[in-house]
């Protein structure tokens, strides 16, 4: 299984990079492979009828949806700004909505976050969580939930504390079961 590990965030030292670089080490760990990637790799300007009408899908765009076509499952990690979903994400899922086939519908995905508060990003994700399953796409109930990540990565990037590294394994290799599932259906 390959499975696309993401980040949704634009800063270079970003907590959801982080998470994400985590969760791509538990994938592999688990037997997958992972194809880690984050916002910054997939250029596209803000979503808009009358630019897809002109020029169509922007290449930043079609990137994204060849290779979530060419994945068996995607591991999302998105930051919350002001309780809400990211515009650079949303904007990417925009884009991919006006696609033929659309490449989100029936494909997996696990949510994730990291923030320095107390609740660890959750309430992004239910936003993020309504528009994916809008396009068909069927996100895991578990939500992989970092708080105080600015106080939980080890310098070499791993999680510091064990018991929460235990727990975020055991929900990637679920997901990764339920991903395997769903493809087999």
């Amino acid at each position: 299984m390959r499975v696309l590990v993401f980040s949704a965030s634009l800063r270079k030292d970003s907590l959801n990079h982080k998470l994400a670089a985590a969760t791509a080490r538990m994938v592999e760990a688990a037997g997958e492979k992972a194809e880690l990637r984050r916002m910054n790799d997939f250029d596209m300007p803000f979503y808009d009828a009358d630019l897809y009408t002109a020029k169509g899908t922007p290449d930043g765009a079609q990137k994204l949806a060849d290779l979530v076509t060419g994945t068996d499952g995607m591991i999302l990690s998105s930051p919350e700004y002001n309780w809400g979903v990211p515009a650079t994400i949303k904007n990417a899922i925009d884009w991919l909505s006006r696609m033929e086939p659309n490449p989100l519908r029936h494909r997996t995905v696990l949510l994730c976050a990291a923030a320095p508060s107390p609740v660890g990003g959750v309430r992004g994700l239910l936003h993020l969580r309504d528009s994916l399953e809008t396009l068909s796409t069927f996100a895991y109930p578990r939500l992989l939930c970092l708080p105080r990540a600015n106080e939980a990565f080890a310098d070499d990037g791993s999680l510091k504390d064990a018991k929460i590294a235990d727990e975020f394994q055991g929900i990637v290799a679920d997901y990764l079961k339920f991903a395997a599932a769903v493809q087999s259906r």
